[in-house]
């Protein structure tokens, strides 16, 4: 029997796809998909602050590269 999905809610799929703008953005400026994921892991609760605080995923990568 297949295990149901756990539905997210939207807010939690719009951070999750806005984290996934922001990889791209930092793969552009050249990091490896791995190595941007990586950092988005690491330093998600920094992610989600500037997700809340409005910054596009570009603002947030320029960031993040600062």
């Amino acid at each position: 029997m297949a295990k149901k999905e756990e539905e997210l809610d939207p807010e939690t799929l719009a951070l999750i796809n806005w984290c996934i703008e922001v990889e791209g953005f930092l793969v552009a400026a050249g990091a490896t998909l791995e190595e941007a994921q990586d950092h988005i892991e690491e330093q998600i609760e920094w992610f989600t602050d500037q997700f809340y605080e409005g910054l596009t995923p570009e603002q947030a990568a320029k960031e993040a590269l600062a």
